[in-house]
């Protein structure tokens, strides 16, 4: 029995505090690197900004180093907090990608440090963390690093959060969704497959009911099949690696993770209808699909230059592509005032 003088004890409660990091990374193309030689010392190029953390960042390279001083012969690296924060604390590594394929980046990195120093702190907008000597010039201009007069830099930020967390103490994590891996193979292994396509000669097994679920006119075309002894289709003016996309996006839902797309804008001016993304828009416009047709124009919108986006212009209003001529006619109106009558005029 309890005494009378005393109540029973309460049941013990828990709490966590968990301190841990948001991730999040950016690749920063600099193309032309031997045009920006020559900017002057203490003067950067800025990637887009982006998200991590819930805060802005931005990759700011020095092609002539960041202070004379002390690194004038070297090119200078950092990244800046681009949005408003006060002792906004993070990891960062900055990666310059090695483009012979040996995989042998030049990997600066505050993750592994983090033990010993901890987080890095950003005192206000403008703060930035990096390096002034990065990279000697005169190696870099002979490096693995530089490949077409361009250089490729990948920043990962990890912004420490803290909280107290009761309810994690026991969770459940869910992966992400990997329905397109198991689409993605069922293509490949051509399992069940019910039709075949020929394109130039080549052929390429699918499934019906997967196509018709994906595109209205796919859908129409099968229709059409049923009364017709007959499970191969011919397609005419495309080509084989245009369709392997195209079924590529049916099936996984994403783009191929090719040179290609990653870097659209390797295509000459001349060439540009020529290039994948452009023949990719051509499809996406002849099958009825409004998500590829859109992630075509994302990728031929980062193409656009006053030398190409007459020609961008006019892709997009052959192949019904709203976003994109939106966004060449607003790049016009800034860029070529004086040319504007006649682009319009496309």
């Amino acid at each position: 029995m309890h005494s009378p003088n005393k109540s029973p004890l309460a049941s013990p409660t828990s709490s966590r505090s968990v301190t841990e990091t948001v991730n999040g990374s950016h690749n920063f193309v600099i193309k032309g690197y031997s045009l920006a030689k020559g900017i002057g010392v203490g003067k950067h190029i800025a990637s887009e900004n982006f998200t991590v953390g819930g805060y802005q960042w931005a990759i700011y390279f020095y092609p002539d180093g960041k202070n004379p001083e002390d690194n004038s012969a070297y090119v200078s690296v950092f990244i800046a907090l681009a949005s408003e924060g006060t002792d906004v604390r993070a990891l960062f590594e900055l990666t310059l990608v090695d483009q012979s394929g040996d995989g042998k980046h030049k990997v600066h990195s505050h993750f592994d440090r983090s033990l010993e120093s901890g987080p890095y702190t950003l005192k206000y907008r403008g703060s930035m963390w990096g390096y002034k000597r990065f990279f000697r010039r005169t190696s870099l201009e002979t490096s693995v690093f530089l490949k077409d007069d361009c250089l490729k830099i990948n920043c990962t930020v990890g912004v420490v959060v803290s909280g107290i967390d009761s309810s994690r103490l026991h969770s459940i994590h869910v992966p992400e969704s990997d329905i397109g891996d198991h689409f993605g193979t069922l293509l490949e292994n051509e399992e069940g497959s019910d039709v075949t396509f020929i394109v130039s000669g080549e052929k390429f097994c699918a499934h019906k009911l997967v196509l018709a679920a994906r595109s209205p006119v796919f859908e129409n075309d099968f229709v059409n099949m049923m009364e017709e002894d007959n499970d191969e289709i011919l397609i005419t003016e495309m080509e084989p690696r245009v369709f392997k996309a195209l079924l590529h996006f049916i099936y996984r839902d994403t783009l191929p993770e090719d040179d290609e797309f990653l870097e659209a804008s390797s295509s000459s001016v001349p060439s540009l209808s020529d290039s994948l993304p452009a023949k990719l828009l051509a499809a996406a416009d002849k099958y009825d699909l409004p998500r590829l047709r859109l992630m075509c124009e994302s990728v031929l919108c980062k193409d656009i230059s006053v030398n190409s986006v007459s020609h961008i212009l006019a892709l997009a209003d052959l192949y019904h592509a709203a976003d994109l001529k939106s966004v060449c006619l607003k790049f016009t109106a800034e860029n070529l005032v004086g040319d504007m009558g006649d682009i319009l005029r496309l």
